[in-house]
């Protein structure tokens, strides 16, 4: 019982949240070590979790823009409606180690174990053509899109550990897409895009076992903000389509961490700020109105530094993932 707290923290990582921490140090040293080792844990998950939130391409399989309004079989704005499973080839802590088990005392720097880990989110995208651009030869440029997202957490209380969310589960990102080029029957779709994610604020809490006693670690005012630009360009070859993209994300968490063990408590106010740059390519399957797309991308850059040590990938360490998705186009 006394690593089950970390186990279901670890855990988490499947469902569409991120969260993640500062290496702050924790205020009293009678239940230092627990707060820190869970400061660490949070700063660790952080980057693999943000990835799997922001994914890579926008709108799965999509370079250009949609082309604003169309006439048939009614005037309307064009508009895509995709979902997507994103999964991450991470790693997450071994919290069964003896080298994660939190002391009694001041904090202690250990060498943690990791294990690999598939980190999946699944998600709802939506893209709106606003405006079709201007024609130059055989496109169009200065296209505008109207970009939205959802992603959903339930609440659990499971195995003394509970999750609850007091504004809701459901969460609306939104953004825009700017073509450059309007992909034509010769003319491939390039597009800028900027995206932001905002997960709802969650509150979390559990009970585990430290130097026998039995302590509480919670996680409270947890808020995690994701922006994400790319450039992307694709071309549609009848039966198939192709896209390559780059970009920056950045990632901003903060959250209060609080270790109880008997009567004393250890506190930590913690942030994150961290910017990746993430490369990928999709490749998708035209059926009419229908698209199967998957996608494979990488993301690297930025610094993450930890009181506890990691033995394996290091938490700014470059990561792969991917997304496979079905979009419906109107």
């Amino acid at each position: 019982m006394r690593s089950r707290m970390y186990l279901v923290l670890a855990a988490i990582a499947a469902m569409p949240a991120t969260l993640s921490a500062q290496a702050n140090s924790c205020t009293n040293n009678t239940t230092q070590d627990a707060c820190q080792k869970a400061v660490d844990l949070f700063q660790y998950m952080a980057p693999q979790l943000g990835t799997v939130i922001a994914g890579g391409n926008a709108t799965l399989g999509q370079g250009g823009t949609l082309g604003g309004f169309a006439l048939f079989p009614f005037p309307h704005p064009k508009f895509t409606i995709g979902l997507r499973m994103n999964a991450l080839y991470g790693s997450v802590p071994d919290v069964e180690s003896s080298e994660a088990t939190p002391f009694p005392g001041a904090a202690q720097s250990s060498v943690i174990p990791t294990k690999n880990q598939v980190i999946p989110a699944p998600a709802m995208d939506v893209a709106i053509g606003l405006f079709k651009g201007l024609p130059l030869g055989l496109t169009n440029v200065g296209g505008i899109d109207l970009l939205l997202s959802a992603m959903y957490i339930p609440e659990f209380d499971k195995s003394n550990v509970s999750l609850e969310l007091p504004d809701g589960g459901l969460k609306i990102g939104y953004g825009a897409r700017v073509g450059l080029l309007q992909e034509s029957l010769v003319m491939p779709g390039v597009s800028l895009t900027w995206l932001k994610r905002d997960l709802p604020k969650a509150n979390l809490s559990g009970t585990t076992a430290v130097g026998g006693l039995e302590a509480d670690l919670s996680v409270n005012d947890l808020e995690v903000n994701t922006t994400a630009w790319r450039a992307v360009a694709s071309k549609s070859l009848v039966l198939f389509g192709i896209a390559l993209g780059a970009g920056q994300d950045t990632y901003k968490s903060s959250a209060n961490v609080v270790g109880r063990s008997g009567i004393a408590n250890g506190t930590a106010s913690v942030e994150q700020t961290l910017k990746r740059t993430n490369y990928f390519a999709d490749l998708s399957m035209n059926l009419m109105v229908l698209k199967i797309i998957g996608e494979v991308g990488m993301v690297q850059g930025g610094v993450v530094d930890t009181f506890n040590q990691w033995d394996g990938k290091q938490p700014d360490d470059k990561r792969m993932y991917g997304s496979v998705g079905a979009r419906f186009s109107f």
